[in-house]
């Protein structure tokens, strides 16, 4: 079972484990400790106790900010917690249940099940008899499914449980709405390098001097840590045992810090972010900005294929008919990427990125596509007009199946001027508004002089018509 009870566990020195549901302790109990002999990481070691200790996140936790008035005001609620790996999510979620003097419980969606759900209500209930509240905390709460999170909802409910789940994923994809319902949501922040390097001179205060860094290396390895204070410790442990003569030195970093993880998850949203910095970036026409967001990803270790294949969506939906040469360079670079591979292939892709974000822009067929389809999905099936059904035999053509049409080709300037050629429930509806960039701007143009031809025609057809008809 992966119940981690935290500092307060019902065990008590002396006597013989009592088990799950043991009635609970007095406040005054005794804490658990770590064996002075066991090896803890230096993270660990450092983990804040009061919020005081705690770095970065002042936009959820500066003064006067909710979440910090309900932590020191001890009326804590449930709530979830947002954010990159290694900004704090499982150390707030501890001090919020220090300072309430709530029982803190823990657990792992990735090794936990309903069993472990129950057995920690369980021992919550034990708690809330003796009136303590208890804090539960669920780390990766995302990757419990629909009836693993339905089954918090009736203990966070009735005030079992204070609620506190921790995620990397964003909650609107991955959390039930009637478990967000019930939470508060707070997004966490990967944190700044100054946050980090502080971070880095307690870890280094925490070794009894026995180690020195220079400044300019402990920027080095905030920088590296790209946001995550457990990664920067980690590093900073490393070098230590590295270090020669006591002193951590450009050259142990360079052992240490032998590649770069930056951040990128390939299923996250660190992932839908950066691609959708790239697309806007395309669309802003900034080449500059598109070109580091493809790098970015690409160090990241995002497959080329799907970049090439967003390009491809992005020449559609953003120059489209102002520039159709897009399309096809994009399924060029697209087809060199399948083709040679890396780097000649991501080359190819940079140079389609370049051109979109240069070409002039129009979303008219993106738009008058989407306005089409809705009419399809919201109307009924509506009937071809019979002009425009085939005819292929006798029986169709007597049923007056084609009657009527007008041969494009057979009229003046190739245009059947006042044709209708959408069912006549929308005779009159208009999706494609081309606008005046690029080569779309002679598409707006020749429109302008159809649409004239089509008036011209209409008066011409009202001028033909007997005057009753008119009335």
């Amino acid at each position: 079972m992966t119940i981690d009870a935290g500092q307060d566990s019902p065990e008590s020195p002396g006597r013989s484990q009592p088990g799950l549901f043991a009635e609970p302790p007095a406040a005054s109990a005794p804490l658990a400790t770590t064996p002075p002999d066991a090896y803890q990481p230096l993270a660990a070691r450092l983990r804040p106790a009061t919020l005081q200790d705690y770095a970065g996140q002042q936009h959820i936790l500066g003064p006067g900010k909710p979440l910090r008035q309900a932590i020191e005001s001890r009326q804590l609620h449930s709530m979830i917690f947002w954010g990159p790996p290694g900004v704090g999510k499982t150390t707030l979620a501890r001090i919020a249940a220090g300072q309430a003097n709530a029982h803190f419980l823990q657990l792992s969606a990735v090794l936990s099940g309903v069993k472990e759900i129950r057995e920690a209500i369980a021992q919550a209930r034990q708690y809330r008899a003796g009136g303590r509240d208890t804090v539960l905390f669920v780390d990766e709460v995302h990757r419990f499914n629909k009836s693993q999170q339905d089954a918090f909802l009736p203990y966070v409910e009735d005030g079992t449980v204070i609620f506190i789940g921790a995620t990397t994923e964003n909650p609107s994809f991955e959390l039930n709405n009637a478990l967000l319902s019930r939470s508060r949501v707070y997004k966490l922040r990967a944190l700044e390098s100054g946050d980090i390097e502080a971070v880095l001179r307690r870890g280094l205060d925490a070794m009894d001097n026995r180690v020195t860094a220079q400044e300019d290396c402990l920027a080095l390895i905030a920088r590296q840590a790209d946001g995550d204070a457990r990664k920067a410790l980690n590093l900073l442990e490393l070098a230590a045992d590295l270090a020669e003569e006591g002193a951590i030195t450009r050259n142990t970093l360079e052992e240490v810090l032998q590649a770069s993880l930056r951040r990128f998850d390939k299923g996250g949203d660190l992932f839908y972010d950066q691609i959708s910095a790239l697309h806007k970036a395309v669309r802003g026409s900034s080449p500059d900005a598109a070109l580091y967001w493809f790098c970015r990803m690409l160090d990241g270790g995002c497959d080329p294929l799907y970049i090439a294949r967003r390009v491809v969506r992005m020449a559609s939906e953003d120059i489209g008919n102002a520039d159709p040469r897009a399309l096809t360079l994009c399924l060029d670079a697209w087809q060199v990427q399948e083709r040679l591979g890396s780097p000649e292939g991501e080359l190819a892709i940079a140079q389609a990125i370049v051109y979109l974000a240069c070409a002039a822009k129009s979303n008219a067929v993106y738009t008058a596509f989407k306005a089409a389809g809705a009419d399809v999905r919201s109307g009924d099936t509506a009937e071809v007009p019979l002009h425009l059904r085939n005819a292929p035999t006798t029986l169709l053509k007597e049923m007056e199946h084609g009657a009527d049409y007008r041969y494009a080709h057979d009229e003046e300037g190739g245009y059947a001027a006042g044709e209708n050629y959408f069912p006549e429930a929308l005779k009159d509806r208009r999706y494609y508004e081309p606008v005046d960039r690029g080569l779309e701007s002679r598409i707006l143009e020749k429109f302008k002089y159809l649409r004239e031809l089509d008036k011209i025609s209409a008066r011409k057809r009202y001028r033909d018509t007997p005057g009753d008809s008119k009335q």
